[in-house]
């Protein structure tokens, strides 16, 4: 009988983005247009890593895709262009990955594009002799998304609710709500709800998700924390809000239970 010892060695990368994981820029036909990620070497060795672009989408089940450049209609990746597609950075060292966007100078439809830039620390195989069986060793990658914006003022976000649900989360109960960006424009919503007496009609609160982004033809789950209401059956206005103020509702009744 042949025993296989699986060793796990969960190790950290070293390797963080200093500059943010969104990169958004307001284009026009023709523009040539320059930024940089900035990463650091946090560990005191030395770490090698690959940079390369994708295209990318998520749903609000959770599903994210990184898929091959041209997979998404909407993909600005064959527009960047990298200067490097590999780095070692000695420990504790800074560096910065440049890149180039070349707008096409042709017609495009108004709205947003984007891809990310990959960022991935390369694990040196090393094996040992003093331990039996596979090293598995986690790694830490990040994707920082580039946002291209082309004639804002002829686009726009289109949100529409997919799904309300009560339940609880982390031992709160948590309206979860998907929303979907079915429009043309990036955008940043923030999800609030505004619960009323079923009765009565009386305002009981307002409470707030957080903002995050949302690319066209994505959907994500915004979280609202309901513990602080009684439960009972409400009535319920749900409001999607972007930082240009449009905003779209929806009236439904909420059920807040006990367990």
């Amino acid at each position: 009988m042949i025993t296989l010892i699986l060793q796990f060695s969960f190790l950290h990368a070293g390797i963080v983005i200093i500059n943010g994981l969104t990169h958004s820029y307001k284009i026009e036909n023709g523009k040539v247009y320059k930024g940089k990620v900035a990463i650091e070497n946090t560990g005191s060795n030395p770490q090698s890593v690959k940079i390369f672009l994708q295209d990318y989408t998520y749903h609000a089940d959770g599903t994210i895709n990184y898929t091959a450049l041209r997979t998404n209609k909407r993909s600005n990746g064959e527009w960047l262009k990298l200067n490097t597609n590999l780095v070692t950075l000695k420990g504790k060292e800074k560096t910065e990955i440049l890149y180039e966007i070349t707008v096409p100078d042709q017609a495009m439809e108004p709205g947003s594009y984007w891809s990310v830039i990959i960022v991935e620390p390369v694990e040196e195989i090393k094996p040992s002799d003093n331990k039996p069986g596979v090293s598995i060793t986690s790694i830490i990658r990040y994707a920082i998304q580039v946002i291209t914006d082309f004639e804002t003022e002829k686009a726009k976000p289109d949100l529409k609710f997919e799904s309300v649900k009560v339940e609880k989360q982390e031992g709160k109960q948590t309206a979860k709500i998907a929303i979907a960006n079915n429009g043309n424009l990036y955008c940043k919503p923030t999800a609030s709800i505004e619960i009323y007496n079923r009765k009565t009609g009386e305002k009981v609160g307002t409470y707030s998700s957080l903002t995050m982004g949302l690319l066209p033809d994505t959907s994500k789950t915004f979280y609202i924390d309901l513990s602080k209401l009684p439960p009972d059956k409400y009535k319920a206005a749900i409001i999607a809000t972007d930082e240009e103020e449009n905003a779209f509702a929806l009236n439904v009744e909420l059920e807040v239970k006990n367990d």
